[in-house]
């Protein structure tokens, strides 16, 4: 469990020798990042010296919604510093809105307490329904959904959700540990709801039972969960939360959510919760929006608290009480839930007041300092990762920011914002750019090494070749790029390829390799893209006559029975993902890229005292192809045309290669480094 212990001291300033040293175009900002570390430092201390503890004020969930007491009374508390009146209401009174009225604290809380029953058992009991009744300074009486619900549930007669008591006498106990922290992150980025080939929502059970195993098998080391904050409206894809605190019920209870991820860890596999801090549902009857009847409460008033793309209410990073929730929030899915980190969506949103609209990003440091950037935002994305690494400290954070912010991946006392990885979004973007402008002869392998090198240095990155963005409607999947409409009559293993399945099937290995082997130092796949899942992602919705036909994802098309090529997919990425657990290339900072030829379109480098060979030629192979190497003896580790992988096998796998002293002219005709001044033939198909 959580180490308790009190958070480590911190400097007046942070040591920004190693970040200027990496990248000297940051010295005219060093002002800006100290103030910004000053800024966390004073929070941190503003915080402690108020409520006594950074952990208790970061564990509120203890002490806000409702908790049974030890002689079964119940305690509500809540913070709604704009009603007049705060009521509870529910199955429990017979829905009597002002029968049970709380008492006024002060900062705008509020607290009701409710003796037990004569035979000593709770007054409200396990599933029942609740509101909070809001009574504003208008006289306007508003039904509400406590910020701190557990649980919350929407009957078939209702459009919008219900506050469920969730107090089972038996709750889940967790069996298993937390794994160890992996070493190379290898992320199963998965939905549970559409976890599934029937068209249907997927529960929570049958992730565990089925998806899992193929998790494990494949070689991922851990599962990213996407959606599991409770959100009214399916077709969001779990990123406009209503409730902070709840795991979605659609997919089942909170007790087999933490089954599922208490199996996972029995699996040796972490887990990750995708948190959305970003933004929250404008939902008003079940969502966080006016929860007191005012325009703030939670968020800016005006303006300032709506985001005009997403349609969604913006946090007030700076109050109290909203520190207070989000810090809470994260600590309550580590402790109730056992997850294993997060993966922080829309932190590009948060950093600027612009949030990112109508934005390029093109490099210049302005774009990263000025009265632009959120400092609110900023400090609330320090003080998060502090107390999870400080409580966890082998919690994982990831971010996604498309914006490049400088520092967003260094330690806090660093300068930096203190996440472990940010995404490298521009990968996907180039991959998809150049199957849509370009046919595939025309390919620059300067372009694409250029891309999957482009990172800042000593910050780690996630990379992928497509996640759940490029699933979705409007985008195509990276096989359907490359095999359109070939997919749906042309994948008959009983059957030769025809052109487009083969060249289809063969680039879909190497982009996926070459990406993880070279795009950064953790590696992200969307469930069912590594046996190249047909067809685009849509939730049902009136567009679609509320069909579930794309909500889901075509598992049995790997049954061997069915005789399809997407089983030898399948079997790549699994032993593409054992040979990265093997050889650990993600863990390894030196990457060594000797080859990058227009004309013969081979890319060549080593990682990990492994050499990668990638002849991307549409019709040419190499007898004979003379490539750098580090002195020694080579072995075929994984072959990407073998037949059990829909390839034609041409290498004969257990010949063995040999340096010979001989000089090599590598990338753009330069000489070696002394180390390579080594070289072995190859065939290459």
């Amino acid at each position: 469990m959580a180490d308790h212990s009190k958070h480590e001291e911190f400097t007046e300033l942070p040591d920004l020798s190693d970040f200027l040293g990496e990248d000297p175009y940051l010295a005219p900002y060093q002002q800006d990042l100290c103030r910004r570390y000053q800024l966390f430092t004073k929070s941190l201390c503003n915080l402690e010296e108020a409520e006594g503890s950074i952990d208790v004020f970061t564990r509120s969930y203890v002490f806000y919604g409702v908790h049974r007491q030890a002689d079964n009374s119940l305690m509500f508390r809540e913070w709604a510093p704009g009603a007049q009146a705060l009521y509870l209401t529910g199955d429990f009174n017979e829905w009597n809105s002002r029968s049970h009225p709380y008492t006024s604290k002060e900062y705008g809380k509020w607290e009701l307490s409710i003796p037990p029953k004569t035979e000593s058992s709770p007054a409200i009991q396990h599933r029942s329904k609740l509101k909070l009744v809001v009574l504003t300074s208008e006289g306007e009486e508003l039904y509400r959904i406590s910020p701190w619900a557990k649980y919350c549930h929407q009957s078939p007669d209702s459009n919008t959700y219900d506050w469920i008591h969730w107090d089972p006498s038996k709750p889940f106990v967790h069996q298993h540990q937390r794994p160890k922290r992996p070493r190379s992150l290898r992320i199963y980025e998965a939905h549970v709801g559409i976890a599934s080939p029937k068209e249907e929502i997927a529960t929570y059970t049958n992730f565990t039972l089925n998806v899992l195993p193929k998790i494990k098998d494949l070689g991922y080391n851990c599962v990213q969960l996407m959606a599991i904050m409770e959100h009214a409206y399916y077709g969001s894809f779990g990123y406009q939360v209503t409730n902070f605190f709840a795991a979605s019920s659609r997919f089942g209870t909170p007790e087999d959510l933490k089954r599922l991820v208490d199996t996972a860890h029995s699996l040796g596999i972490t887990v990750l919760l995708d948190v959305v801090h970003s933004h929250a549902s404008s939902n008003t009857a079940d969502g966080l929006n006016r929860f007191d009847g005012t325009d703030s409460c939670f968020f800016h008033s005006g303006p300032r608290g709506h985001h005009k793309q997403w349609g969604s209410r913006l946090f007030n990073y700076q109050s109290w009480e909203v520190m207070r929730f989000l810090l809470s929030n994260l600590r309550w899915w580590m402790e109730e839930y056992l997850f294993d980190g997060f993966r922080f969506d829309g932190v590009s949103s948060m950093l600027y007041h612009h949030h990112g609209i109508d934005m390029s990003f093109s490099g210049g440091y302005s774009d990263y300092f000025g009265m632009h950037v959120d400092e609110d935002a900023i400090i609330q994305l320090m003080l998060s990762n502090h107390i999870l690494h400080t409580f966890y400290p082998d919690c994982i954070t990831i971010a996604e920011d498309v914006s490049g912010m400088p520092g967003l991946c260094k330690s806090l006392k660093k300068g930096g914002l203190g996440f472990d990885y940010r995404l490298n979004m521009a990968v996907p973007d180039k991959w998809i750019q150049i199957m849509k402008e370009l046919k595939d002869e025309d390919w620059d392998m300067g372009n694409i090494v250029y891309t999957l090198t482009n990172r800042r240095k000593g910050e780690g990155c996630i990379c992928y070749a497509e996640s759940h963005d490029q699933a979705l409607v409007g985008d195509k999947s990276l096989a359907f790029w490359l095999m359109d409409k070939e997919m749906y009559t042309n994948m008959s293993s009983l059957v030769p390829m025809t052109p487009v399945i083969d060249r289809g099937i063969q680039l879909h290995k190497m982009i996926r390799l070459i990406t993880q082997a070279l795009g950064g130092e953790g590696y992200l796949n969307f469930m069912g893209n590594e046996f190249g899942h047909p067809e685009w992602l849509d939730f049902p919705r009136k567009g679609n006559d509320e069909s579930y036909r794309f909500a889901r994802r075509q598992y049995d098309l790997l049954e061997p029975e069915n005789n399809l090529r997407y089983t030898q997919l399948y079997a790549f990425d699994r032993d593409m993902n054992r040979a990265e657990e093997k050889y650990g290339w993600l863990a390894s900072e030196k990457v060594l890229v000797t080859t990058a030829d227009e004309k013969d379109k081979v890319i060549v480098f080593e990682r990990a005292n492994v050499l990668f060979v990638f002849n991307f030629h549409p019709s040419n192979s190499y007898s004979n192809y003379r490539v750098a190497a580090s002195q020694g003896r080579y072995c075929i580790q994984l072959d990407s045309d073998a037949e059990q992988y829909g390839g034609h096998g041409r290498l004969e796998t257990s010949t063995e290669f040999f340096t010979q002293p001989e000089s090599f002219r590598g990338v753009n005709g330069q000489w070696m480094p002394h180390s390579m001044k080594h070289s072995l033939e190859l065939l290459v198909p």
